[in-house]
């Protein structure tokens, strides 16, 4: 999903970008004199954006107005989750560290995925591991994608990694609780030859 939001974001800021620099680079060459092509929205240095009769050509017709106001509701609404979906932390940048004097320290949060990622592959049977943090600095959460060998027990893996990855993580950070979702994949490998 952050593939596709990142890929989405780009995409729409290359083109609403490509869009604005042509339209304001067309219409400031046409306010310095330039002669534009009868087909473009300006005839020339005095031209208004839009004339009386393109203004009012469709003001009887009773879907006109319906139709505007719908269409900019959607680009708002698309616009709107645009901006969400940017502006939203999807990572917990910093982990609250209880230091038993009352004053806490702060760790990052991407060094405790680091070290829970590196723990988490030097399983045996788990060829690779992804390990994000979410929540509440006080609270953090991780979701832990592991990529298994064919031989592997998945139940086994599991449980080396809640009690050994996720075990040493919550007792060095200090924390109560570090409740995990985990997905478990499985390299795709060659089918055997049975004889």
């Amino acid at each position: 999903m952050i593939a596709v939001l990142r890929s989405v974001n780009r995409v729409l800021l290359g083109v609403a970008g490509l869009v604005l620099l042509v339209l304001g680079g067309a219409v400031l060459a046409v306010g310095l004199g330039v002669e534009a092509p009868s087909w473009w929205i300006h005839g020339g240095r005095d031209d208004v954006l839009l004339a009386d009769p393109e203004r009012t050509r469709w003001r009887d017709a009773g879907w006109w107005w319906p139709a505007v106001l719908a269409a900019l509701a959607v680009l708002f609404l698309l616009a709107l989750w645009w901006l969400v979906a940017v502006v939203r932390r999807r990572r917990l940048a910093e982990v609250l560290v209880d230091t038993g004097d009352g004053e806490g320290a702060l760790l990052r949060g991407r060094a405790l995925e680091d070290v829970l990622s590196s723990e988490a592959s030097a399983l045996d049977g788990v060829a690779r591991a992804h390990v994000r943090l979410r929540g509440r600095r006080t609270a953090p959460e991780a979701r832990a994608r592991l990529l298994l060998e064919p031989d592997v027990d998945p139940g086994e893996a599991l449980d080396h990694l809640t009690t050994r990855a996720l075990a040493h993580a919550r007792n060095s950070a200090g924390l109560a609780s570090l409740p995990a979702k985990v997905r478990l994949k499985g390299v795709r490998h060659r089918a055997e030859r049975v004889s």
